[in-house]
């Protein structure tokens, strides 16, 4: 960031981040691997699928090893719910084995074969998380009505989809995302699709506070090396959004012009 321009951290519930690009743990070879790439982002929040997660309620590794509470901002998820009853019960472990982490990303889906969020099980389930006393990220479709109704029931941040989880699509509806941005008083982060650092920058590009991704760093050929570029073109990104850029034109508009050139 140049010296003239200080930017406003992310701020999620009363928490302040200075890197916008929030990864998760899952997909990797190992958990050094997983520690390699997260440190390589820059990432100060992590999430993880708390029903598919070693905490210390098993032996064997343990994720707090790799990532732990004192370091990173923790959010833990229900990925792998399908109803609201299940998420709620996820959430509600999670706050125990984390003694009584609130900050949670819900995520309830309609089916195995597209990951698509459930919004009507998702609304459900956010209305009894958060009078339950949680702080919810969610997980939605890029619907700007159903992002509109998360907000007021609370959500402290809102989260639609790029493209299917895991896909690499990228953004599809990029201006369903900026009309969730425009009408939304929450951070808005694009959650899933995200397949390479140009579709990071360009959500960045769009007005969104943040990124959350994991497939896209874990499966890339090196993941260590793809998180560090997601790291600079989240940075980029946002920089670019801040700038403002240039009015598109319909005709040429030459940076040398011709107009006052000496001995013209």
């Amino acid at each position: 960031m140049t010296d003239f321009f200080q930017d406003q951290p992310l701020r999620i519930a009363g928490h302040a981040f200075t890197s916008r690009l929030l990864v998760g743990t899952g997909k990797y070879k190992d958990f050094d691997e997983t520690a390699d790439a997260i440190a390589a982002s820059g990432a100060e929040v992590v999430t993880f699928a708390v029903r598919r997660t070693n905490l210390g309620q098993e032996d064997g590794p343990n994720l707090l090893d790799v990532v732990p509470p004192e370091r990173f901002t923790l959010l833990p998820n229900t990925a792998g719910c399908y109803t609201a009853k299940d998420a709620v019960r996820t959430c509600k472990l999670a706050r125990e084995l984390l003694d009584g982490h609130k900050l949670v990303k819900l995520e309830v889906l309609g089916d195995d074969s597209t990951l698509y969020p459930n919004v009507v099980e998702t609304l459900k389930a956010a209305e009894e998380l958060i009078r339950d006393g949680f702080d919810v990220m969610v997980y939605t479709s890029d619907d700007p009505i159903v992002a509109q109704e998360l907000e007021r029931l609370g959500c402290c941040a809102i989260m639609p989809l790029g493209s299917l989880i895991g896909s690499g699509h990228g953004i599809q509806n990029p201006h369903n995302i900026r009309l969730i941005i425009e009408h939304a008083n929450v951070p808005v982060l694009v959650d899933a699709g995200i397949g390479t650092a140009s579709d990071a920058a360009m959500a960045m590009e769009l007005g969104c506070d943040g990124v959350l991704m994991n497939s896209a760093i874990a499966h890339a050929r090196q993941p260590v090396l793809m998180a560090s570029a997601m790291k600079k073109a989240v940075e980029a990104g946002r920089e670019a959004f801040l700038a403002g850029r240039m009015p598109r034109r319909q005709s040429a508009d030459p940076s040398s012009p011709f107009a006052g050139r000496i001995n013209g």
